[in-house]
């Protein structure tokens, strides 16, 4: 019996290359992969691993025939037609749960940075506390604060569990009515922005909340306000934002996540004031990214086995992707 190819498009340790090809034919590409690297590859795939940073489009899916399953390294998928694929009958998969602790952690860590103003105070510390310059400003406690969380999810749920321990108050919008306790939802984003101490954004992007704060959203907020972003970058308008810290608008804000990644050396964010900027690194501890691994190669392997994987984005697509 034939074994099904499998396209393997990110670097992996041995041990992960060794259980794929127990049961596939393994094909790795070179990290990052080519477009036409990818074009090749894909003329004999039925399963695809590959990063959830890497663009899966309908036309790189159109020279992919025998593809039943792309295994998305990562909880978003925003960067993969799945339109596409479920018309072409490919299971779109993803690692949703095992990253939330994680992302939780930081941006409790990113707000606790901003609140104390850490990184202005370490890098008055390596300076030797020069006399000649004055000391940071003093920070705010976060016990009495409220914390205002867009997107009520895996993830904000997280992020609201910590934030109760150090005594914030929550407040929460969510498009769905339902996703956390009802006497801390706010009736609108709008009224959200207006009460809260501290933003944290937590959604996935989609065309309903690309450029979700925008000029408008951060004119509500009070400029004494703090906005962490450990989503999608293009959930934020940048240039709004920049402006906003430029003008004081806002106290400051914290992207673990850009518009662009990695963004270009003239980027005005690189320079804009009272903002701390990570790269992407939300889920990225060892025991997280392990598990995430895991959570991959195992929606890949079930699906080309016949098997329902445990993270399928598009299970409208299952019948036909299985059957094969």
């Amino acid at each position: 019996m034939d074994r099904p190819v499998a396209v393997l498009a990110l670097p992996l340790p041995e041990e992960a290359i060794s259980r794929i090809a127990a049961a596939c034919d393994v094909r790795s590409l070179p990290w990052p992969p080519s477009r036409a690297e990818l074009i090749h590859a894909l003329a004999e795939a039925e399963g695809l691993l590959v990063s959830n940073q890497t663009p899966i489009t309908a036309d790189l899916l159109e020279v992919a025939p025998r593809l039943r399953v792309l295994s998305g390294f990562g909880v978003g998928y925003d960067l993969f037609d799945v339109g596409a694929a479920t018309a072409r009958g490919v299971a779109v998969c993803n690692t949703p749960d095992v990253l939330s602790d994680a992302v939780a952690d930081l941006t409790m860590a990113l707000l606790l940075a901003l609140a104390r103003r850490l990184f202005e105070n370490a890098a008055y510390a390596r300076e030797g506390w020069p006399a000649r310059l004055p000391p940071p400003p003093l920070g705010w406690d976060l016990r009495g604060k409220t914390l205002g969380i867009v997107g009520m999810g895996r993830i904000g749920r997280a992020v609201a569990h910590r934030a109760r321990a150090f005594g914030m108050r929550i407040r929460w919008f969510d498009i769905r009515p339902d996703a956390g306790d009802p006497s801390e939802r706010a009736p609108s984003l709008a009224s959200l922005l207006a009460e809260a101490d501290a933003v944290t954004l937590h959604v996935d992007l989609n065309p309903s909340t690309a450029g979700l704060i925008g000029e408008r959203e951060l004119a509500l907020m009070k400029p004494t306000a703090v906005l962490v972003n450990t989503s999608r970058g293009a959930v934020v308008d940048q240039p709004s934002l920049v402006a906003a810290l430029r003008a004081g608008r806002i106290a400051g804000a914290a992207l673990d996540v850009l518009e662009t990644e990695p963004p270009a050396p003239d980027d005005p964010i690189l320079r804009a004031p009272n903002v701390i900027l990570l790269p992407h690194v939300g889920s990225a501890t060892a025991e997280t990214r392990a598990a995430m691994l895991d959570l991959a190669i195992e929606n890949l392997l079930a699906v080309l086995a016949g098997r329902v994987p445990p993270a399928c984005v598009n299970p409208e697509a299952l019948p036909r992707a299985l059957r094969r």
